[in-house]
């Protein structure tokens, strides 16, 4: 198959990398011009995602139009604050009726959308758009480490199709229908990992730690049941299983921003240190949002946008959670 990547970050670089190493044409589209010619003459994106070398089969391209001719695949894997203008790019190219993948998680700014709903909301005669979600760090992909990620379309037909054509021995991918619940997943997620971080930076320790991941997982599963999502969708790979990696593991960026903030650095330094995008830091404030309009109870999530806006010392983030009303689990 051709693919086309759109978003030569990290995840998109591990995108490419994973595609075209089996089988398939890739086109790894970025709107900087220096950006490509570096990735072109290196056959690396020294930038953004140094040490793994492109295969033959990864071509670069700034112009859209070009990386986008032939295609049968796109894949947007731009953080979500990107996916509209990267659908409005290719519808105005003259290929949105193209299928396309958002390949990034949380909700939008301003409008509270969910990837999968801007992809609509741009192509709406487009009936092939889906998510690309599930536990996976770009470093472990890209050195071939087997991974198992959902691919989520209203779409049945379509996204059952796709799942059998591209999955691999590496790659596992499971076709599921409930675009709401894997997106809401996605999203929470990296806000839970945040609160993680910051409480394993302070010490609380492994108790604390299995605390907030596992209500972290009650908030994410109301959230995801307001919205109309299946509850079975939480306990798999975009829901339970993203939580998991994203609140322990090393490579998580949402996680290192936590531990960040425990140390005292005020937000704007640590996301200059990390100098990848954390998609927790902009959704917590809209799955807030979300919540209240809801009438959903999240008070990690309360908490977290509390700290971030400033308005909470992260010393006193265990207290806040732990002397809250005593309920029933």
């Amino acid at each position: 198959m051709n693919i086309t990547v759109i978003g030569a970050g990290a995840w998109g670089s591990a995108l490419a990398i994973h595609f075209a190493l089996h089988g398939n044409r890739v086109s790894l589209w970025t709107r900087s011009r220096e950006q490509t010619a570096a990735m072109q003459a290196e056959r690396e994106n020294t930038r953004y995602f140094p040490g793994f070398p492109f295969p033959p089969a990864i071509t670069v391209h700034t112009e859209l139009a070009q990386a986008l001719s032939g295609s049968g695949l796109v894949i947007a894997a731009t953080p979500v604050a990107g996916l509209r203008g990267a659908a409005e790019q290719i519808q105005a190219a003259g290929y949105g009726q193209l299928p396309i993948l958002a390949a990034c998680k949380g909700f939008e700014l301003s409008t509270g959308l969910l990837p999968h709903q801007v992809l609509r909301e741009i192509l709406p005669a487009n009936n092939r758009t889906g998510l690309l979600s599930g536990p996976s760090f770009a470093q472990e992909l890209a050195r071939q480490l087997p991974c198992a990620v959902v691919l989520a379309s209203e779409n049945e037909a379509w996204v059952s199709g796709l799942a059998r054509e591209l999955n691999t021995a590496i790659l596992r991918l499971y076709a599921n229908t409930d675009t709401v619940g894997v997106a809401v997943g996605g999203a929470v997620k990296n806000v839970m990992a945040i609160a993680t971080g910051l409480s394993d930076g302070l010490g609380y320790g492994l108790n604390a730690r299995a605390a907030l991941i596992t209500r972290g997982l009650a908030e994410m599963t109301r959230l995801a049941a307001a919205l109309g999502a299946e509850q079975k969708t939480m306990m798999g790979l975009a829901g339970m299983g993203d939580l998991i990696l994203t609140c322990t593991g090393a490579l998580s960026r949402n996680r290192q921003v936590g531990l960040g903030l425990a140390s005292g650095k005020p937000l704007a330094e640590v996301l200059a240190e990390l100098g990848h995008v954390a998609e927790g830091v902009p959704a917590a404030e809209e799955v807030l949002k979300t919540a209240r309009r809801l009438h959903t109870d999240m008070p990690v999530t309360q908490t977290l946008v509390e700290l971030l806006r400033g308005e909470l010392d992260a010393r006193h983030v265990a207290e806040r959670l732990m002397l809250r009303e005593t309920k029933a689990e």
